[in-house]
């Protein structure tokens, strides 16, 4: 099925270093997520709407269409024209509809997968699991650390060892190598 294809490539695509930040708020950078997107999807394709409502604000609506041979995937997403203060704009003037265009551009890419846990608030996306290697690696050390298993995996929120992913790997192992450094 196509759209889990294309969720399952683009929600992989770590963006942290292309994520700009304005207040306790991240947005990621529309013309580097327009780029990845023609990286993956190059006959990605979009438009716009906007809606003005009787207080003078203005909504945007994004629509993306993602093709793929004779198969296609359209999602939309909408936002309401904002200042810095992320407060809806009466009367808002040609700059500010741009820049809500761009926004909700990327916002519509993420409900491809694209940045996605950017608006679920995480700080990276969910890898698959880690190699058996790194499996072997932590084992190795919470035997030699004397750890107890069960706390070690509640702490991550696993179920097993190959349940981590590469960030909570790296985590793991920067725990017990100075746990065992202490010893």
């Amino acid at each position: 099925m196509l759209q889990k294809q294309i969720w399952d490539t683009l929600s992989k695509v770590n963006v942290n270093e292309h994520v700009e930040r304005k207040g306790n708020l991240s947005y990621l950078s529309w013309a580097w997520a327009w780029g990845t997107m023609m990286e993956h999807y190059p006959t990605t394709d979009y438009s716009f709407e906007l809606e003005k409502f009787d207080d003078g604000t203005v909504q945007v609506t994004a629509n993306v269409t993602i093709s793929v041979g004779e198969e296609s995937v359209t999602r939309f997403m909408w936002l309401p024209v904002m200042d810095y203060k992320n407060k809806a704009i009466k009367n808002p003037d040609a700059f500010a509809i741009n820049t809500a265009r761009m926004r909700c551009l990327t916002k519509c890419f993420a409900m491809f997968g694209l940045g996605h846990y950017i608006y679920a608030g995480e700080d990276t996306p969910q890898a698959s699991g880690i190699e058996a290697e790194q499996v072997g690696q932590l084992v190795t050390l919470i035997k030699e650390t004397e750890s107890d298993i069960t706390k070690f995996l509640k702490v991550f929120k696993v179920q097993k060892i190959e349940d981590l992913d590469s960030n909570q790997f790296e985590q793991a192992h920067r725990m017990l190598v100075k746990k065992l450094e202490q010893k």
